[in-house]
């Protein structure tokens, strides 16, 4: 094949592969994590502790925009923001640690911590990308009994955040 025959059917296979390249999805798809320990809302569900539908397949993508107080974060998983559904609470005390595993890492702005819609802490990520499991100590705050606490994962470079309720009973 000549030269200048090799160059065309090269621009042509760029001009048939860039469609396909513009409806790759933003990265953001590719960022997923939750709350595994103490087992959030969403790892009882995948671990059938609670029956939930479909977030049992896929407990790390309970992803919305920025900004919601949600344990569904407005996803479509919105089971997960039903209280009455028999969640159980796992004991602690006024200190706990909460470990985020993640199936995709992306840099991070912060992660959010909040009781009673109140933020008991806010953990910078240094917009780093981070390990595959990061833990955070948190003071609740001086609440005790039944208690439902807000896990927030925001991510550093796109709109949105991911989402993770956790029951606990504090003592």
């Amino acid at each position: 094949m000549k030269k200048s025959h090799r160059r065309l059917a090269a621009a042509a296979a760029g001009v048939g592969i860039a469609p396909l390249v513009a409806v790759i999805p933003a990265t953001s798809a590719f960022a997923h994590g939750y709350v595994s320990a103490p087992m959030s809302r969403q790892a009882q569900c995948a671990k059938g502790i609670v029956q939930c539908g479909a977030i049992k397949y896929e407990p790390q993508s309970v992803e919305g925009p920025k900004g919601q107080r949600t344990c569904s974060g407005g996803s479509r998983f919105r089971e997960l923001d039903d209280d009455n559904k028999g969640w159980q609470a796992t004991t602690v005390g006024q200190s706990v640690t909460f470990t985020w595993t993640f199936t995709a890492r992306h840099r991070t702005s912060n992660y959010e911590y909040y009781v009673g819609g109140r933020k008991v802490a806010d953990i910078s990520g240094n917009m780093q990308q981070p390990p595959a499991t990061v833990s955070h100590n948190v003071n609740l705050g001086g609440v005790s009994g039944r208690q439902k606490v807000l896990a927030i994962w925001n991510i550093g470079d796109t709109a949105n955040a991911f989402y993770a309720c956790i029951d606990v009973n504090v003592q």
